[in-house]
């Protein structure tokens, strides 16, 4: 690592060796709670320092000395920043630039790089532009900026931000929602998916209302999910709802839904057969998760020759018709999961004993469950309904989930059909 010439960078890193080496162990709330305290105002000190330098060697055009064309080219590579992170350091340091209120509240600490960031629109070139224009008083503007981002909370830091940048431009023309929303994903090799975007105030809403509805609609007792648990799960609910409701535009002639792939061999084997399947954006899943997906969908079968030629291609029927899904739905009401309140239009049928080990298409053979108890079912849980019609879980262990209040004498009490 290259050496710097400070001393005070040099005592700094000694002062931080010191508190590395401390013993947490025996500390209590409160003390903890205090060195806390005094690790974040010197965080928020060093956070406002490095924004400074960063100017400062943007001025100096410091980073054509490492070869680099900008600073945020600079902490890209060399502090090894994301693009997002490297961009926001050089705004707050132009901003920090500009606003010598918030410099000095962010020196002293009392300002988060967080803020700072926030902050940092007002600082820009067109907005000092309109701000001089209409004979608006920056100076004023920065010190109660400076007192807001001090002593309110970080969302009433950004409304007032908001609401001068939207003062300074009155009548400008309304953006269009479209122009900035963005959305794009990523895959693992694992198949999972990452992803991030970017929404407008109305569209950010629209989507944190769809979510919040069955994020509150579906909150069983003893659930542990965390927020962000449930706010994905709620995600995945509304596009298995919008696919099962068939309105979403065709794709190649024909409607969108998931494909999955598979050997019949791998279809029908007990195990797990992790990496059996492929689903048809290129994710790799296992065997057993396509034994899920396959309980309530449509089946094609195709014949590969040696050569990988298809040779026939199988009728595509309905694993479970419609009129066996309106039975099942009028019998069982909702998820049979004992504990869960998910309605129907939520679940999936699911073949007790599954149709690819020769189980029946039948309603006695079918129950209905959400997404979450669905893949449970298929990793170690177990339902069974008694010769009464009620619906009974047990665990891998064979115990049986018992709803409140807890009645040995009798079945446990469920969504019976």
């Amino acid at each position: 690592m290259r050496s710097n010439g400070s001393p005070a960078i040099s005592r700094l890193s000694a002062a931080l060796d010191e508190l590395a080496a401390e013993d947490l162990s025996g500390k209590f709330g409160p003390e903890l709670l205090e060195r806390l305290g005094g690790l974040v105002v010197a965080s928020n000190r060093l956070s406002a320092e490095v924004a400074r330098v960063v100017r400062e060697c943007e001025v100096t055009g410091a980073a054509e000395h490492d070869g680099q064309k900008t600073m945020a080219s600079w902490l890209r590579g060399h502090a090894r920043f994301s693009p997002g992170a490297a961009a926001r350091v050089v705004r707050c340091g132009r901003a920090l630039a500009e606003l010598p209120a918030v410099a000095a509240a962010a020196a002293s600490g009392a300002v988060s790089a967080e803020a700072v960031a926030a902050i940092a629109p007002v600082a820009a070139p067109a907005s000092l532009a309109a701000a001089e224009e209409q004979g608006v008083d920056v100076a004023g503007v920065d010190a109660a900026l400076a007192e807001v981002a001090a002593s309110r909370p970080h969302a009433e830091l950004r409304q007032v931000v908001e609401h001068y940048l939207a003062r300074l431009d009155p009548d400008g023309t309304e953006p269009d929602p479209t122009e900035g929303r963005s959305l794009t994903f990523a895959r693992h090799a694992d198949g999972s998916l990452s992803f991030r975007g970017e929404l407008d105030a109305v569209g950010g809403e629209k989507l944190q209302a769809a979510v919040e509805s069955i994020v509150q609609a579906s909150r069983p007792a003893g659930d542990m999910r965390t927020r962000a648990q449930q706010s994905a799960d709620a995600l995945v609910q509304l596009c298995d709802n919008a696919l099962a409701a068939g309105n979403l535009p065709t794709l190649r002639t024909v409607k969108p839904h998931v494909v999955v792939r598979v050997d019949l061999d791998d279809l029908v084997d007990p195990a797990t057969g992790p990496g059996a399947a492929h689903l048809g954006f290129g994710a790799t899943i296992s065997a057993a998760r396509a034994r899920w997906l396959a309980c309530d969908g449509n089946v094609t079968r195709i014949v590969i020759g040696p050569d990988g030629q298809p040779l026939d291609l199988g009728r595509t029927h309905r694993v479970v018709p419609a009129r066996l899904r309106r039975a099942v739905e009028a019998r069982d009401g909702g998820c049979v999961f004992a504990g869960c309140d998910a309605p129907a239009h939520w679940c999936d049928v699911h073949h007790v004993l599954h149709w690819a080990d020769g189980g029946e298409t039948s309603l006695g053979n079918s129950a209905l469950l959400c997404e979450r108890h669905h893949t449970k079912v298929h990793h170690g849980f177990r339902i069974e309904r008694d010769h009464q019609g009620r619906w009974h879980t047990y665990r891998p262990d064979g115990t049986e989930i018992l709803v409140l209040p807890h009645i040995t004498e009798q079945p446990a009490r469920s969504r019976a059909g």
